[in-house]
C-alpha cells in the first residue's frame, strides 16, 4: 500500500478500493451524487485523506465506510478491503435487504415450458387488445 500520499482523488480511491470497475464509472457516481464525502456531495477531483467517511450508493446497496488506508493502485480484493471499514449498521442494513430481495423472489416461479406459437399469437391478441 502507498501510505506516502497524503491525498488522492475520491474517484481513484473507489476504483482502487474497489467500489467501482473502472475509474470512470466511479466519476460518474460522485459527479452523479452517489457518493457523499463526511456527509457533503462532492466531485470527482475532491481529495480524500485518512479519517473521511464515505457514503457510497451503487445500485440497491448502500456502503456507510471509514478510510482506513490510501492506495493509487488498484489491488487485489483481499489488499483493497485494508483500505476501509464498513460501519456495522450498514452491513446489518444489506443483509436485511439481501433476505427480503430473496424473499420476493422465492415466490416467482418461472413457467415450466416457453409458450409455443399459438400462445405467442394468443399474448399478442391480448396485448394488442384496443
Amino acid at each position: 500500500m502507498d501510505t506516502t500520499e497524503k491525498k488522492i482523488r475520491i474517484d481513484k480511491w473507489l476504483w482502487a478500493a474497489r467500489f467501482f470497475k473502472t475509474r470512470s464509472l466511479a466519476a460518474k457516481a460522485v459527479n452523479g451524487g452517489k457518493v457523499r464525502l463526511n456527509g457533503h456531495r462532492v466531485k470527482a477531483a475532491r481529495a480524500v485523506t485518512v479519517g473521511d467517511q464515505l457514503l457510497v450508493n451503487r445500485g440497491n446497496e448502500e456502503f456507510k465506510i471509514n478510510i482506513m488506508a490510501l492506495n493509487v493502485y488498484r489491488r487485489p480484493a483481499k489488499e483493497a478491503q485494508l483500505l476501509y471499514e464498513e460501519d456495522e449498521e450498514s452491513i446489518r442494513a444489506r443483509e436485511e435487504l439481501r433476505q427480503l430481495r430473496r424473499l420476493f423472489n422465492a415466490s416467482h416461479s418461472t413457467p415450466a415450458t416457453k409458450p409455443n406459437k399459438r400462445d405467442r399469437r394468443k399474448i399478442k391478441e391480448f396485448v394488442r387488445k384496443d
